[in-house]
Parts: structure tokens; sequence; C-alpha cells
């Protein structure tokens, strides 16, 4: 998920230099949508791996 965040950055920021405006927000847009839903999901099994215990 992470990777797709990162590649609609990309393609908003290119979009954004060509001056593709509406293109690069919704890109920029979805691209952060992404990025909370891949930190969420992070902090979601960090907490369950802090709750596991350490593996053998």
């Amino acid at each position: 998920m992470l990777y797709w965040a990162l590649v609609f950055l990309a393609v908003a920021v290119t979009a954004g230099i060509f001056g593709f405006s509406g293109i690069a927000v919704a890109s920029a847009g979805i691209a952060q949508i992404l990025f909370y839903i891949f930190l969420l999901l992070f902090a979601v099994a960090m907490i369950a791996r802090f709750l596991n215990g350490p593996s053998r």
C-alpha cells in the first residue's frame, strides 16, 4: 500500500510540473489517503506485536 501511495505521489508531482492541476490534486488526495491507511495498519500491527510478546 505504501508503494501505491508513492506512485500516486509521483503522478501528482509530475502532473503538477506540467500544469495539470485537476489530476495533480486528485492524485495527491489518493496518495494522502493511502499513506494514512498504511500508517494506521502499521500502528495496528505494531500494537499487536507488542501485545503478543516476543517471537520464538
